[in-house]
């Protein structure tokens, strides 16, 4: 069914070339996070065809990415595939793949040799992990992006238990119970405090040669203190609350090398079996993509409607994009920021079809920054209203279950938080990849330190 007379001479005045399956524009998107899959689920009943291009063939609920890292949950408890989501939605296709460029001048998204045309370009690819220049820390302190990444973590974690219950050495046990977590915005915070509570409660009784309770956790921060986009009191209280679980908090201290062996202090050597890095980020290479400058951190300068400059059919949302509130300042990346953006994209476009060519500027409504830091004990800032302890955490909980996607899973992480806020138990503390395609030397051995077997223990 092509377009109805109304629909073709409204595309027509606003010099839209239809490349849809069956003539209706077509509408690209590339990433299905939390701001691309905003924009399709707006673009459900719109007049177009959708193509949803994605790396993975899930949507990750990310928030929560850290709690699998420390094996409270499961992977699929936060995250669903993405042809399930957009089932019901007949005019949206999902395609599996990764974009490798843009061509603007054609109207075309490239996937290797395969060529997807838009009408309409939507770039929501998100981030990646920042090392400043020393990427080659990533080997030794991976990030917290992707499911991968947060099974990768988990695996080095228990894995480091299990060779220490194994290790004769006083000195590597104590290098292999000791774990550093780099950066203190929310995430970092986050880890530190799941850590603490997973070697002092979760795993205390598990094993016989260690005991898990003296395992040592620093968090590290370059800052003067956590959770600087909080408020300082805010931030003071968290740093209160994560010692008092045992963490060890530096501040003021910059990573200076990062090895298999731990860690680097300007000229301070620190042990280290596992190391997490949650420092900085930076975007996708979409601003590559459509060759133009990007910022320090990546992020493509987009106008108060979102479009690229000089492109009105380019459209590049979330941690992608370089956004200014009205004092002038970027927005934050954060799940709110690229969900708000997704939807009014989508109001965008469907305003553009109805002939409507100039849609308001885009408006970030607050909905408050949430960190939880620990067993009841969190901070919450919004507007005026600061909250931290026993009622910002069930607040915290509360708003993270009611923002995920299906009834199913809101049920499965709610018993999955009562049953180990009763217990102290942690349900998936499972070691998996332990065997797959090993990274090895130059003499066939096995560089990645998280896949070595475990030494076998000498006789008494």
């Amino acid at each position: 069914m092509g377009l109805r007379s109304d629909q073709a001479s409204d595309s027509t005045r606003l010099g839209l070339v239809s490349r849809g399956s069956v003539g209706r524009p077509h509408v690209v998107i590339v990433g299905a996070g939390f701001g691309g899959l905003t924009a399709a689920k707006g673009l459900a009943k719109a007049a177009v065809e959708v193509t949803l291009i994605d790396r993975e063939n899930h949507h990750l609920f990310q928030p929560l990415l850290y709690q699998v890292a420390t094996a409270g949950l499961s992977p699929a408890e936060i995250a669903w595939p993405i042809r399930g989501l957009v089932r019901r939605q007949r005019n949206t296709r999902v395609l599996l793949g990764e974009v490798t460029g843009v061509e603007r001048e054609r109207h075309v998204v490239t996937m290797g040799d395969r060529e997807v045309p838009y009408d309409f370009l939507v770039l929501a690819t998100g981030a990646t992990h920042a090392y400043f220049g020393n990427d080659g820390w990533a080997e030794h302190a991976p990030g917290l992006k992707s499911i991968d990444d947060a099974t990768g973590i988990r695996r080095r974690l228990l894995i480091a238990f299990e060779r220490a219950e194994m290790e004769n050495d006083p000195g590597e046990r104590e290098r292999l119970l000791t774990i550093v977590i780099v950066g203190g915005g929310p995430t970092g915070v986050e880890m530190a405090g799941a850590i603490a509570e997973l070697a002092r409660r979760a795993l205390a009784a598990d094993f016989r040669t260690i005991d898990p309770r003296h395992t040592r956790v620093l968090l590290i921060e370059a800052g003067p203190r956590l959770l600087p986009t909080f408020p300082e009191d805010l931030s003071r209280y968290a740093e209160r609350a994560l010692r008092s679980l045992g963490v060890e908090v530096w501040l003021g201290r910059a990573i200076t090398g990062c090895d298999a062996a731990g860690v680097m202090l300007r000229e301070e050597r620190l042990p280290a079996g596992t190391v997490i890095w949650a420092a900085g980020v930076a975007a996708s290479p979409a601003a590559a993509w459509l060759g133009v400058e990007a910022d320090c951190a990546g992020r493509v300068k987009v106008g108060a409607r979102l479009t690229l400059p000089g492109s009105d059919d380019v459209f590049v949302i979330g941690d992608t994009a370089l956004v200014l509130d009205a004092n002038g300042e970027p927005l934050p990346g954060l799940a709110p920021v690229a969900k708000q953006e997704g939807a009014y994209v989508a109001e965008v476009i469907k305003a553009r079809l109805a002939g409507k060519t100039h849609a308001p500027p885009f408006r970030y409504r607050e909905r408050g920054k949430l960190a939880t830091i620990g067993r009841r004990a969190a901070v919450i800032a919004f507007a005026g209203l600061r909250l931290k302890g026993w009622l910002a955490w069930w607040i915290w909980g509360i708003a993270h279950i009611y923002f995920l996607i299906s009834l199913r899973n809101r049920l499965i992480v709610a018993t999955q938080w009562l049953w180990s806020y009763v217990t102290f138990e942690r349900g998936a503390r499972l070691i998996t990849g332990m065997h797959l395609n090993p990274k090895r030397d130059r003499h066939g051995r096995r560089s990645d330190d998280s896949a070595r077997p475990l030494p076998r223990r000498r006789a008494a």
